[in-house]
């Protein structure tokens, strides 16, 4: 297929469409509709799946998506964090931990923004960040599972450790954000 010009692309309706899914999710878990709000994250995860294979496979590639998909992934799971520590599924001080490194690492592309540095072409996950995202989805999921007590007793050592991993690589990767960032402001290379 041809390239798509600009940023109105396939891959892109489909990351928006997960944005919007985003407040129904809400809605179904404080409404008590677990398993619908379960449903909700599940298709929004197929589509992040999706739109990626889509934008390589199309070749529909864009400059927004770029900045999008990520934002997308990280709007689900900041809600989803903060969700499941209101229901007591997840500790508080995890979400507050996940909630805490993604509004830092967004003000600082903020402010490095405003310093002038065109962070669009900056911009690259790291594979620690990649590891701590599919960590918290993983951990989403299971505390879905065990909260929703879809496996008893047996789903809460599993819950746990997803805990202390997804904390801990939320913390190696936020600070790889932060030096990398700080080396941004004081005229390093890119890392």
């Amino acid at each position: 297929m041809a390239r798509s010009a600009g940023n109105w692309t396939i891959p892109n309706a489909l990351t928006m469409a997960r944005i919007l899914l985003t407040p129904f999710f809400v809605v179904l878990f404080l409404d008590g509709n677990y398993f619908g709000a379960l449903s909700m994250f599940f298709l929004a995860g197929l589509s992040d799946a999706l739109d990626g294979l889509l934008a390589r496979l199309l070749d529909q590639r864009s400059a927004l998506g770029a900045i999008l998909d990520p934002l997308a992934d990280k709007i689900l799971l900041v809600t989803s964090f903060i969700c499941l520590a209101h229901a007591g599924w997840i500790p508080l001080w995890l979400a507050v931990l996940v909630v805490s490194r993604d509004v830092i690492i967004l003000g600082g592309i903020a402010l490095l923004t405003f310093w002038g540095r065109d962070m669009r072409q900056s911009i690259h996950p790291s594979l620690v960040s990649k590891l701590t995202t599919a960590t918290q989805m993983a951990l989403v999921l299971t505390g879905f599972l065990v909260g929703m007590d879809v496996w008893g007793g047996a789903g809460k050592a599993l819950l746990l450790g997803l805990v202390w991993i997804a904390a801990a690589l939320t913390v190696v990767s936020g600070g790889h954000y932060v030096a990398k960032g700080l080396a941004m402001f004081t005229g390093g290379q890119d890392q």
